[in-house]
């Protein structure tokens, strides 16, 4: 039997053929692998984008609050003063007529200091 020359023989072309399969598949494996890497990397920047909004909520939410809170201490202050200011006015004023009845005779020193004591513990 007689080689031919200068043909391709079988195995030369199933020893081509299983390279270039090998070669396709390792390409085929690579873009796959970096396709799941980009895919991944654009998970992780959303999760990132999420979490950076959701930071940005919360602080705008505390401001918020902080505002609300500093504003309700305000008003509890101003309505204090109110009160107090009108406690002491009201205790003038029953000091006041507790003098007017002192002096018009209709309370004894003893009455008038009992209803002072009285008027001023509250």
């Amino acid at each position: 039997m007689m080689r031919r020359r200068g043909g391709t023989g079988v195995m030369s072309t199933m020893a081509r053929t299983a390279v270039i399969a090998g070669t396709a598949t390792a390409v085929s494996g690579k873009v796959a692998a970096s396709g799941q890497a980009k895919a991944a990397a654009a998970q992780q920047q959303q999760a990132a984008a999420a979490e950076a909004q959701q930071a940005a909520m919360q602080q705008a939410a505390q401001a918020a609050a902080q505002e609300e809170l500093a504003k309700l201490q305000s008003t509890m202050q101003t309505q204090e003063a109110a009160i107090a200011t009108s406690t002491a006015t009201s205790t003038i004023e029953k000091l006041k007529e507790l003098a007017q009845l002192k002096d018009a005779g209709m309370l004894t020193d003893e009455e008038f200091s009992a209803a002072k004591a009285k008027v001023l513990a509250g």
